[in-house]
């Protein structure tokens, strides 16, 4: 026994699908009904609609007045369009919506002076209606074509060029004209228009035939996506049948497969699929359904769902199958055509390509049905709006905290926007303080709760207020639970005084005092840190009970004393700058926050009244370190001890017969080993 792979996607797509029913119903409302050309490219299907009525027309020309006229679904050129308006005749448009995607986009292409290439088969009549809407246009079937068009024709680069494909295209070759056209074109703008649906039913086709011995793809021989279906198949599967219908079964060829697969272009209706799946029972042809298949049943169920009517307000699913510069086309999978204008994507000056793209899926709310074109303008926004009016009732009860925008300021407080609701926040619940400008808060994204919700007068009040008070004690009882000297946070200045800087750690205030701001001189806070900062602290003391925390500034490994001592010791030579003049002496930077004391009687190697006899506040000097005390950090310098000759040698004799004889000593010169050479001279001073 075979096993049976049937393509879920196989049959009808949805704008072969609309023409037919828009055909059936005319015909029901018992009017004249003609269609110019072959409403779709399957004869069985045009056979029973002409066997109830239905005249197909091969010019405009032949239409009567007072007929009604069905469009194909492969579209016509704008020409026959009005031609037949011009006949007095009602025209129903029965093209399918992605090939007047395309006409939209050629006929703009058109209106900018755009050259527009068509990537497709020539004679296809979808191609005829497309090219009726362009202005100068190539069609081009495949790479090959591409680039002898490129060769031949010198001027074609220096045009601005729109790339269209015909809906049936297949991906692959639509891909290998565009990447051609890139490498020379500067000026390009590609629209992929391939039909959602026939892109699924060729991956689809393409991965079923890989895993089949025997493929039968059924279509018309005419239409475009059943050949590339074939072709696709034949390229995977060694024995493929491309057929029309059941009575072209070759029984011989599935007998002895093992795994058989079957497919249907988009022309092709559930009864003649169905016709082929009981032909192989009439032929002994034992097949059993795969599980990932769909079952025969599904085509009815499948044909049923295509045919239901939707209505205003009904919320509908479906897939983007295309995108212009007004609208996104949906597939919703029925006979209608479902469009989402672009506004309702990029209200925020965005780009469309940004917000969506072809192949999402979308949940949307039916606005408006337009039966005899087949549409249904649709609004996502409208339905997030429901969907948001639920989330922010549920949020009162559940206390749910919501996020949104400031967007505007009034009088009483301001308006926040919360995923499209408009939830109006007084001014005493902003958080603000009372003096506070509320236009702080506009544009600014908040955290809030829902207070109060009235869906019929659309009122909602909430309270920014709530949520900030609730985060900041949350945030103050984990900053106590975790709180220990030495610790570091990162913090914000929030206010200055006179002695010292309050910091915002997280919910809670530290205070920095002016010691704590800088190893250096400082007077005021604001020499150091302003309203707003961020900086990092640590904690020097806390008094859990008072709810008190001090905090520290000062980089402990900055610390002036210790680099100080790394430097410096006893007898070194440092150069200073004076600081600071008092009786008794100056004081001098030795290093920022390091200052040592030169006392007046080591300031000059003679006697001075003031230390401003021979220093000045900035003055730069050399000195000598001659004490440190290390427990009050106080360091002693001499400028003295640079200029005084080392000590000589006493002379012990003479000070002795000095000291007996009573008498006025004299003074001599020494010389360097310490024997006097002769009397110094008299002076009038005499140093101690």
């Amino acid at each position: 026994m075979s096993r049976l792979l049937v393509a879920k996607s196989a049959g009808f797509c949805f704008g072969v699908r609309r023409s037919v029913e828009l055909a059936e119903k005319l015909l029901d409302e018992g009017k004249n009904v003609c269609s110019l050309g072959k409403l779709i490219h399957n004869d069985d299907v045009i056979s029973a609609l002409t066997s109830r009525g239905l005249r197909v027309l091969s010019s405009p020309d032949e239409a009567q007045p007072g007929e009604t006229v069905i469009l194909r679904a492969h579209g016509v050129s704008r020409e026959i369009e009005e031609s037949l308006r011009a006949r007095g005749v009602e025209v129903v448009d029965g093209t399918c919506p992605r090939v007047r995607v395309i006409h939209t986009i050629v006929r703009r292409a058109a209106e900018e002076g755009r050259f527009v290439v068509i990537i497709g088969d020539a004679g296809h009549p979808e191609i005829e209606g497309i090219r009726g809407w362009c202005g100068e246009h190539a069609v081009l079937a495949n790479p090959a074509e591409t680039a002898q068009h490129m060769e031949k024709s010198a001027d074609f680069w220096a045009k601005p060029l729109t790339v269209v494909s015909q809906t049936t295209q297949t991906q692959e070759n639509f891909n290998e004209c565009c990447a051609l056209l890139k490498k020379r074109c500067t000026n390009l703008k590609i629209s992929d228009t391939i039909c959602f649906a026939t892109s699924t039913r060729q991956q689809e086709a393409a991965e079923i035939a890989a895993q089949c011995d025997a493929m039968v793809v059924i279509g018309d021989r005419q239409s475009a996506n059943s050949r590339h279906l074939a072709e696709i198949c034949a390229a995977r599967c060694g024995s493929v049948q491309f057929i029309q219908r059941a009575d072209e079964l070759k029984a011989d060829e599935l007998r002895s497969a093992g795994v058989i697969g079957v497919t249907a272009g988009a022309s092709t209706p559930a009864w003649i699929i169905k016709e082929v799946r009981n032909k192989m029972d009439e032929m002994e042809i034992k097949v059993e359904e795969s599980p990932v298949a769909a079952k025969e049943q599904s085509f009815d169920e499948m044909l049923e769902e295509t045919l239901k009517t939707i209505y205003n307000g009904d919320k509908v699913n479906g897939v983007v199958v295309a995108i212009t510069g007004t609208e996104v086309s949906v597939d919703l999978g029925t006979k209608y055509s479902g469009f989402i204008p672009t506004t309702e994507f990029t209200e925020d000056g965005g780009k469309i390509e940004d917000a969506v793209k072809v192949g999402d899926s979308i949940e949307a709310v039916v606005v408006r049905v337009n039966d005899v074109e087949g549409t249904a303008q649709l609004s996502k926004k409208r339905l997030d709006a429901e969907k948001n009016w639920i989330a922010v009732e549920e949020a009162v009860e559940s206390g749910a905290v919501l996020e949104g925008v400031v967007t505007e300021q009034n009088k009483g407080g301001v308006v926040v926007n919360v995923k499209g609701v408009r939830v109006f926040v007084p001014a005493s619940q902003t958080d603000l303080p009372r003096e506070a400008d509320l236009s702080e808060l506009l544009k600014k994204t908040v955290r809030l709760k829902i207070t109060e919700v009235n869906k019929p007068r659309k009122r909602v009040v909430g309270s920014i207020r709530r949520v900030a008070q609730a985060e900041r004690r949350a945030r103050n009882e984990a900053i106590w639970n975790e709180i220990e000297i030495g610790k570091k946070y990162h913090g914000v200045v929030k206010s200055l005084t006179s002695y010292g800087a309050f910091v915002d750690i997280g919910g809670i205030d530290g205070m920095v005092h002016v010691s704590e701001l800088s190893w250096g001189r400082i007077h005021q806070p604001s020499e150091v840190v302003s309203v707003g900062d961020e900086i990092d602290v640590y904690v020097i003391n806390f008094d859990r009970e008072k709810r008190k925390i001090s905090l520290g500034y000062k980089d402990p490994e900055a610390n002036p004393w210790a680099l100080f001592k790394a430097k410096y010791a006893v007898g070194d030579v440092a150069p200073v700058k004076i600081v600071k003049l008092m009786d008794f002496g100056a004081f001098a930077e030795i290093l920022p926050g390091v200052d040592g004391l030169i006392h007046i009687s080591q300031i000059a190697n003679r006697r001075i009244a003031k230390p401003g006899d021979v220093l000045t506040v900035g003055d730069e000097v050399e000195v000598k370190i001659t004490g440190v005390d290390d427990d009050k950090h106080k360091v002693s310098l001499s400028i003295r001890a640079l200029s005084e000759p080392a000590p000589a040698p006493k002379a012990v004799e003479e000070e002795e017969e000095v000291e007996e004889s009573g008498e006025d000593a004299l003074v001599y010169e020494v010389s360097a080993d310490g024997k006097a050479t002769g009397i110094a001279p008299e002076t009038d001073e005499v140093e101690e």
